[in-house]
């Protein structure tokens, strides 16, 4: 008999298709003459009956097994049969045509159509106890499967609230248990984390806002909507905070929520408490960390693909068409609270209404992304985005990339934003009338400051300038400040004379000196220009050591672990 212990699809019930389908059953040459619409109904029971009144035996989900030899012969009394079979629930009707029929009554099969109650003849003589036996087997092994499946979920869930799992993961945990994409959103519909499953972000988020709208809240885990989503709250501090939604695998054609089973609400349940109990013990919003995680996708192009970017960008509030794009990155001093500057400059950006992610890339290196209206002057959004950043955080370096007209290009304006910053020592003025840096602030000096790390840069200075140095150093003199008044005053001795408050043939004298070490001729043009780079090469050198996270370091404090990408 085992051929005929054949389940249906992991995670759910058997349907009638699922019965029909099994040998014991196929054996009588099944076939379906009414509702075929619905051979999707779960099938709880069976139930052998020669009564003219079965319904009041039934309970709901029945397969009502039967050989026609007490259907009524008036179409009154047919009527009556099918009504009460319908009405209670029973799954459907599979009738013998072997002893009292040879083919379906059309009285029958009318009223079968008509309250969409499947209705299956046999043309071959079957064994009904032996469909009971394999059905009820394959039922109650469903059912042992089922609460099995059932305590590994809450065995996971309770594994991840002890482990004090995020909300991505726990996010990933619950797509993983039902195959199904899940999405978190907060109070104003914005889609802070989504983990999809058999599709894309795209596909999940897309005019994610509008469909949410659409998607009455519930009190407890239930599908609503038009598109049928199974969804349940999440609070913080006994207040709704937001909530977990379950998407269908399929388009809502015709019913929705049919798409969910009892597990699947289970899943849900404890992803909601999960999250609920994470909320309660992470004191970061997961806004900001939202913002952070998605700044990051950005900047290392961890997304699946450009649409999927916009998709979720868009989810959290930010457009991502038909605007300017501009990275922004604010490192701040060491003393300085990254994530009271965060939210601080955040609060600024939402007051003023500026659209824009704002998050921590690193512990000292916080990271804006605006989008602003094509015809709105750049410079003076990022103005407002440096003086609040300076206001929270004085002493903080603000440098920015060339603005990107898409959202694929953001990467590279936060490349450049951070090789503006790279070019940036500490304590160096601000440009007249700014607040920030930006690439065209560069010269030769900034030039040399970003490379200052780079042997080939080291090599130069002290292949230049190294046997001044070396002089210097042991005999107590000064010819590099003599060097350097020289060049700046483009060979001229007697200003550089006059710079230094020495005489002439001082000066003279030490450039000769200088001339003698480095076997060279201060009148070239040339090895003055050579000289003058290698100058701003060794005060590079000399500079305080920075060492700015790289933007795509964490602070290892993340509500959301961003996690791979595949």
């Amino acid at each position: 008999m085992s051929e005929n212990r054949q389940p249906g699809p992991a995670g759910r019930p058997p349907t009638v298709g699922d019965v029909l389908a099994l040998p014991v059953l196929a054996g009588g040459d099944p076939r379906v003459v009414a509702g075929e619409e619905h051979l999707d109904r779960p099938v709880r029971w069976v139930h052998i009956t020669e009564l003219t009144d079965p319904a009041s035996f039934l309970k709901g989900g029945e397969l009502v097994l039967t050989t026609g030899m007490p259907l009524p012969d008036d179409w009154a009394g047919v009527r009556r049969y099918v009504d009460e079979l319908a009405a209670v629930g029973a799954a459907a009707l599979v009738m013998e045509l072997v002893r009292r029929y040879h083919r379906p009554p059309d009285a029958l099969v009318r009223a079968c159509r008509a309250r969409g109650l499947p209705l299956v003849t046999l043309a071959r003589d079957v064994n009904f106890l032996e469909v009971t036996q394999v059905v009820h087997t394959l039922i109650l092994g469903h059912q042992a499967d089922a609460m099995r499946r059932t305590q590994r979920v809450h065995e996971a869930f309770t594994a991840l609230t002890l482990r004090g799992a995020g909300p991505e993961e726990v996010l990933r945990a619950a797509a993983e248990m039902s195959g199904r994409t899940v999405v978190l959103e907060n109070l104003v519909h914005r889609a802070l984390a989504c983990e999809p499953s058999g599709t894309t972000a795209q596909a999940a988020l897309t005019d994610w806002e509008r469909r949410s709208r659409t998607t009455p809240a519930t009190d407890r885990p239930g599908v609503s909507g038009p598109e049928g989503w199974l969804a349940a709250p999440v609070e913080y501090q006994g207040e709704r905070w937001g909530r977990v939604v379950m998407l269908p695998r399929a388009l809502p054609a015709a019913l929705p929520g049919r798409d969910f089973g009892p597990e699947d609400v289970t899943v849900l349940e404890r992803t909601a408490m999960a999250l609920t109990i994470a909320r309660l013990t992470r004191p970061t919003p997961w806004e900001r960390t939202a913002h952070r995680n998605a700044l990051r996708d950005l900047v290392e192009q961890r997304h699946r693909s450009p649409a999927d970017a916009r998709a979720r960008v868009a989810a959290l509030g930010l457009p991502a068409e038909h605007v300017r794009l501009v990275a922004v990155l604010a490192d701040l001093p060491p003393e300085r609270d990254g994530e009271a500057t965060e939210f601080r400059l955040s609060e600024e950006l939402t007051a003023t209404g500026v659209p824009a992610l704002v998050g921590l890339l690193s512990p000292g290196r916080l990271g804006v992304l605006l989008a602003l209206r094509p015809a709105r002057p750049w410079r003076e959004a990022v103005e407002r985005v440096a003086r609040a950043a300076l206001d929270a955080a004085p002493g903080a370096r603000v440098s920015v990339g060339a603005p990107a007209g898409d959202l694929a290009d953001v990467a590279r304006s936060f490349r450049e934003a951070a090789r503006v910053a790279e070019a940036t020592e500490p304590g160096r003025p601000l440009p007249a009338g700014r607040s920030f840096h930006e690439r065209a602030d560069i010269g030769l000096r900034r030039l040399l400051y970003a490379l200052r790390d780079d042997p080939r840069v080291q090599d130069y200075a002290e292949r230049r300038l190294g046997p001044v140095l070396d002089h210097d150093a042991r005999h107590g003199t000064d010819l590099v400040a003599t060097l350097r008044g020289y060049l700046d005053a483009a060979g001229n001795k007697t200003v550089a004379a006059r710079s230094a408050g020495l005489s002439r043939e001082t000066v003279y004298q030490r450039l000769r000196t200088i001339e003698r070490l480095l076997g060279g001729d201060l009148e070239s043009g040339e090895q003055r220009t050579e000289l003058h780079a290698a100058l701003h090469a060794v005060d590079a050198l000399r500079a305080p050591p920075v060492a700015p996270p790289p933007i795509g370091t964490g602070p290892g404090t993340d509500e959301f672990s961003p996690g791979p990408r595949s």
